[in-house]
């Protein structure tokens, strides 16, 4: 197998960012079948930074309702690993920043995994979130594969993870960490708890050798200034669900949606 020694497109954004990173999920294949490649070059026409796209699968035990709801329409529009991995080739052909794709094991493993690595990073693919991988398994069957593929794998850590589990991860980890802000699935909130603000002073007085990014619960400017206050910046998932839901002009709507959060 060649190895690829082109930088990651994750690596040159925190070498030229270092805070106030947006990050911005949305489910492939929702609202409609084929408005994942435009709702990412519209993302980033936006100002968005990098982007994570959701590979719908019938039982996302970790998502809330509203971006289980959008997987199970996604699925029902005819959305497909294959078909996905087109979309990026697709998308790729304008649009620049890193892409993310993030999904559960399931559809992967039917996929074939090997296969799966391979097909995602010549698409164009920067990095994996698969959340139900089990660590030590990626490390003893993945981790070099993933490498020479220059395909970066990004792991959770939640308020409830250990300190030894954290440094493993950091040790182990390309690009960033997704820290998760709160122990439940995913889903807007208005603000953070005393107890959530506790672990994100936890985790920037480690000095992690990796940035990290919070997700779950980012909203709104509030949700998302707090979130860059204490880690690189902030993922964006369930509150831009609920717009595409509602959307009656992707570019207006987009555009006025990013522009709130950061401004």
């Amino acid at each position: 197998m060649e190895i690829i020694n082109v930088m990651n497109r994750i690596d040159k954004l925190f070498q030229q960012k270092k805070e106030n990173i947006l990050s911005v999920f949305f489910t492939a294949g929702f609202p409609a079948l084929n408005d994942t490649i435009e709702i990412a070059r519209q993302l980033e026409s936006a100002g968005v930074d990098m982007i994570e796209i959701g590979i719908p699968f019938s039982d996302p035990i970790a998502d809330g309702p509203v971006i289980q709801q959008s997987s199970k329409q996604a699925i029902d529009n005819g959305m497909t690993v294959k078909l996905l991995l087109d979309q990026v080739r697709e998308i790729r052909k304008t649009v620049s920043m890193p892409i993310i794709l993030m999904g559960y094991l399931n559809p992967v493993m039917q996929y074939g995994m090997d296969r799966f690595f391979e097909d995602a990073a010549a698409a164009g693919v920067d990095g994996l979130i698969l959340p139900d991988m089990p660590f030590d398994e990626f490390e003893s069957s993945y981790k070099e594969k993933m490498e020479d593929l220059n395909l970066y794998t990004i792991f959770l850590i939640a308020p409830t993870t250990s300190d030894e589990r954290i440094q493993r991860i950091d040790q182990a980890s390309r690009g960033f960490i997704y820290a998760v802000s709160s122990s439940s699935t995913t889903g807007s909130k208005n603000e953070f708890d005393e107890n959530q603000i506790k672990y994100f002073q936890r985790l920037k007085h480690k000095q992690l050798r990796n940035p990290f990014l919070i997700g779950f619960g980012i909203s709104n400017k509030e949700t998302f200034s707090a979130a860059c206050h204490y880690g690189a910046g902030a993922i964006v998932g369930s509150a831009f669900i609920k717009l595409l839901s509602t959307s009656t002009g992707l570019v207006t709507d987009i555009s006025t949606f990013i522009r709130t959060l950061k401004s």
